[in-house]
């Protein structure tokens, strides 16, 4: 990872509201709604990993919106910015996921001097019906005099009556805003907003797949030490299987056959509500995109294993069983050669460059983001909170080059989305399985 797109990483901290004063309803600049190029639209409809959405029993969404609905992209242009006397600057509403929304500068600073702060707001909050709340992902960019150095910030937040509002008080010093990011006197902001509907009790797809082009490529380090912090951590647990070999082994062989086959089979609805719970966190950003992988790696684990059910697929079941009929994921191999699998040391990393090491899954290839070595992406600010609410007074550093190439993709010869997520499920299991037997 580059350094400034670890900057952008670890200023992925610092975001919150703003008072909650009444702002005034006068719009401000020329706010336009950025439409797909065609590129784009043919890279969507083309891509591997969107031809691979398979059906699914369990994950398919109830109101029938895709991410690709719940996206809107933005460019917000202020003229004459430098001799501007107002306090906030507000851009006019647009609509997203039946709510409407604007973007509010503050030139001088919110709470704070000689710095620009920016925030995305719910209009008319005051309105919602309580109970109301939206979960939203979003990348803020200031535009620069030379576009590859432009600022951007993600940050995600649950949107409610209470915090409408979200962004940074310090994203960035005003000086180097005038001296670098304005052209003719113009500031050009542009933002990415994703709507995510969230569930508590099965994985989700969080993100529009060309914004989740882009922040893998910016969180790929953290994506891979989510997942290998995850394996260690069960290694640890699956350490003493190992240490009482013998003992253990020589019970689990006297169990009935009936009864071993019973014990390798979970509910898939606890599995599932494990998964969101082990990594999914509203304050994360790389939390969606772990979790569309966890998406896309379960509907693969069930088509594979609707294949081999209906006799589609000749030879050995799948690592894992997902049966929709009965409720249930199974684990299909010998126990004692997957629990030393899975505790074994280093045995699933998740690198770009390989997947020799996960050749033991077999599944489809999907995407697979190109790791941008040379991909400068500058800091990213998550807002701070301020208000009633808690109070994080975290600084948002501003100024760092960033670059973002529209480079393609690279599909692996074996799915690392649907690996890890096969590996998490064993995991998983195999943990419920010994918890159990040693109660």
């Amino acid at each position: 990872m580059s350094k400034l797109s670890q900057l952008r990483v670890k200023e992925a901290l610092n975001a919150g509201t703003i008072s909650k004063e009444k702002i005034a309803s006068a719009a401000d600049g020329i706010l336009t709604i950025t439409q797909d190029s065609q590129d784009v639209i043919e890279w969507r409809n083309t891509s591997v990993l969107h031809k691979a959405e398979v059906c699914s029993s369990y994950l398919e969404d109830d109101d029938g919106c895709k991410p690709s609905d719940l996206i809107c992209k933005l460019t917000w242009k202020l003229e004459n910015f430098s001799g501007t006397c107002k306090r906030e600057l507000r851009s006019r509403c647009f609509e997203l996921g039946n709510c409407k929304w604007y973007i509010l500068v503050y030139p001088q600073g919110c709470d704070v001097s000689n710095h620009l702060s920016l925030f995305l707001c719910v209009a008319d909050y005051d309105k919602l019906k309580p109970g109301w709340s939206h979960f939203a992902q979003f990348t803020i960019a200031v535009v620069n005099k030379d576009p590859k150095k432009s600022k951007y910030s993600d940050t995600l937040h649950r949107f409610c009556k209470k915090e409408h509002d979200w962004g940074w008080k310090k994203f960035m010093e005003l000086p180097k805003i005038l001296e670098e990011y304005t052209v003719g006197d113009t500031l050009v902001i542009k933002a990415q907003i994703q709507i995510v509907l969230d569930r508590i009790n099965r994985p989700f797809r969080c993100l529009d797949p060309h914004y989740r082009r882009e922040l893998i490529r910016v969180y790929l380090v953290n994506f891979e030490c989510i997942c290998q912090r995850f394996f260690e951590a069960k290694t640890s647990q699956l350490s003493w299987a190992k240490d009482e070999n013998n003992a253990f082994w020589s019970f689990w062989e006297g169990l009935p056959d009936g009864k071993q086959r019973s014990l390798l089979t979970v509910k898939s609805d606890l599995v599932f509500k494990s998964l969101v719970q082990q990594f999914f966190s509203e304050k994360d950003v790389t939390s969606t995109l772990v979790m569309d992988a966890l998406f896309s790696g379960v509907k693969q684990i069930e088509s594979h294993s609707r294949d081999w059910l209906e006799g589609k697929q000749q030879g050995s079941p799948p690592l894992v069983l997902l049966d929709s009929d009965r409720n249930s994921f199974s684990l299909c191999s010998d126990f004692f050669l997957l629990v030393n699998k899975v505790g074994k040391e280093n045995a699933f990393q998740f690198s770009t460059h390989s997947s020799s090491s996960l050749d033991v899954f077999s599944s489809s290839p999907l995407d697979v983001p190109e790791d941008e070595g040379e991909g400068e992406d500058e800091g990213s600010d998550e807002g701070e909170n301020k208000g009633e609410g808690d109070e994080n007074d975290g600084e948002g550093k501003g100024g760092e080059e960033k670059e973002v190439e529209e480079g393609g993709e690279r599909k692996g010869d074996v799915s690392l989305v649907t690996a890890a997520a096969t590996t998490t499920i064993t995991a998983l299991i195999i943990i419920k399985i010994l918890l159990f037997l040693t109660v």
